[in-house]
């Protein structure tokens, strides 16, 4: 019988649960709106500078060495914070595009997304990938239109390219005064506010404002009178104009909020925050084999939607991301692991802050907890108490590029097959292997050409190995649903390549687009897929 105390327990964590993933194209600002949040949420005192040991300066969310030399985020990673007694999970996803996968893969775990956008650039290609996977799981977006404090685009052009590009209707909570050198501050639309900011030497400190009302007659000595009549004009436009804010539609992912500011100078991101509490989905009920689940079900469920090998190199350890979606976690307990059936202890939970961790008793659906995992976890799989359930499994993109990878040093066999294996894990990178036995190399098989040179890196720096790789010509991939057998049916193909993943799976590996319909065209019967076959969230042990 599951107590009372339990039950309120779990309905008050839940509530104060706040979710959500950042999604963008490539230097829009992610990494700084990141160290701003964390910054307003008192995670940090300084944007941009936890101060590491040798007072260097690096941005808190991108721990691993190469982001931090390169300025870009690879890795995905999870930032936990307080802010007005909300408890904040924010899942921080890779920013190039060759890392798409490993984003698609977070916002499996995600409830909320923040769309960020560059204010003079407005929706670019990665930007509009990323938002298909949302649309996909229906995630409620939030938009915040960055880099205020350059030129850019006129607000309402970017408002309409929204509408009429991604089919979301949108809602302007704040707005924009002025632009560029001229970005004075904005208009909060809650409180009928104007909040006009003083900049910080890089936007390192939280920013100061002065707050006016609309109608107070000190706007004419704060603000030039040409910024104030436009402001006046665009907030009479909107009200006539533009729809009225529908949280309803903003859950189902059918309208967006929309946030206009600069995460440099940090002018608006405390007002997003503030909102983003108010109008954000609390963790809400998934599919699982049992149906769907509410995250007040008392028993304790979670998936992995991430697995990362040597966060911390002098450990050389390996940490499964585990989303809980029910039920109470706590330190030591026992859970059943829904693919293998066996019954593992969890005594090392963690906190995660980028690359800082702590250990932690409990957590609540919404909550991220990091496990340590010897090689037992894989992605997608689900752990439990009670009853047996399964989460719908996270499918795996298709690669677009592929790579021979040779180890030139035989004494490093051994490190080299570790450090392939442990990265496959994760998810780094996807890797096959030829259906002729006398040749034993992995093939890589990527998203992005980011993705090998990654892999070479941390091969080199994590195990000691320096690879070689030999491209192939091939560009289109397809997984063979009904097998080998199915295979086996059609007899010789021409312009192809078959290969096996990791789960002995058949993949075949076309040069273009045209072999590949080609053959479709030939053999109807043969079913191929673009993505790799889910298991079955039904599968008894």
């Amino acid at each position: 019988m599951i107590s009372n105390d339990l039950q309120a327990d779990l309905q008050t964590e839940v509530e104060r649960r706040r979710n959500f993933a950042i999604i963008s194209h490539p230097d829009a600002g992610k990494t700084t709106l990141t160290e701003k949040l964390l910054l307003y949420g008192g995670a940090i005192h300084e944007a941009g500078a936890v101060k590491a040991r040798r007072a260097q300066r690096k941005a808190t969310s991108d721990w691993m060495a190469m982001e931090q030399q390169r300025g870009i985020s690879i890795t995905s990673t999870v930032l936990q914070f307080e802010y007005h007694n909300a408890q904040i999970n924010l899942l921080d996803t890779p920013g190039h595009q060759d890392f798409s996968e490993d984003t698609y893969r977070t916002l499996a775990a995600a409830d909320n997304a923040v769309m960020l956008i560059d204010a003079a650039k407005g929706l670019e290609p990665q930007t509009r990938k990323l938002f298909e996977v949302c649309k996909l799981r229906s995630l409620p977006i939030f938009t915040f239109v960055n880099k205020l404090d350059r030129p850019g685009r006129e607000p309402l052009s970017l408002l309409d390219e929204i509408e009429k590009e991604l089919g979301l209707q949108t809602y302007a909570v704040n707005w924009p005064i002025g632009m560029g050198d001229r970005f004075k501050g904005v208009f909060d639309r809650r409180t009928q506010e104007i909040h006009l900011f003083e900049r910080t030497a890089h936007g390192s400190k939280a920013a100061a404002d002065t707050i006016v009302n609309l109608g107070d007659p000190r706007i004419e000595q704060l603000l030039e009178q040409d910024l104030y009549y436009q402001l006046k004009e665009d907030i009479e436009l909107l009200e006539e104009a533009g729809s009225e804010l529908d949280l309803d539609l903003v859950h189902q992912g059918k309208m967006t909020p929309v946030f206009f500011g600069s995460a440099m100078t940090n002018f608006g991101v405390e007002l997003f925050l503030n909102a983003f509490l108010d109008y954000a989905l609390k963790p809400y009920a998934r599919v699982s084999s049992m149906g769907e689940i509410a995250p007040s079900y008392p028993e304790f469920s979670g998936f992995v939607f991430k697995l990362q090998a040597n966060m911390d190199p002098k450990h050389r350890d390996r940490v499964a991301f585990i989303r809980v979606c029910t039920g109470k976690f706590e330190k030591d307990m026992t859970v059943n692991h829904a693919r293998t059936g066996k019954t593992i202890r969890l005594s090392r939970p963690q906190k995660l802050f980028a690359q800082d961790r702590e250990s932690i008793d409990v957590a609540y659906p919404g909550d991220v907890i990091g496990l340590n995992n010897p090689g037992m976890f894989a992605i997608g799989d689900t752990i439990y108490t009670g009853q047996k359930l399964e989460y719908e499994g996270i499918p795996s993109f298709s690669p677009e590029l592929y790579a021979v990878m040779r180890n030139p040093n035989p004494s490093k066999f051994k490190q080299f097959q570790k450090g392939v294996s442990e990265l496959r894990e994760e998810g780094a990178v996807q890797i096959m292997y030829s259906v002729d036995e006398s040749k034993r190399d992995p093939i890589l098989a990527a998203v992005g050409q980011l993705q090998f040179e990654v892999v070479q890196f941390r091969l080199q720096n994590e195990y000691g190995v320096e690879t070689l790789l030999d491209l192939l010509p091939y560009t289109v991939t397809r997984w063979v649903v009904d097998g080998w057998e199915a295979l086996e049916k059609v007899g010789r193909i021409f312009n192809t390549m078959t290969v096996k993943d990791s789960l002995n799976r058949p993949v075949l590996l076309f040069r273009n687009e045209w072999n590949c319909q080609q053959l479709e065209a030939d053999h109807p019967d043969l079913k191929l897929s673009k993505i790799a076959p889910l298991t079955s969230v039904t599968t008894d042990n």
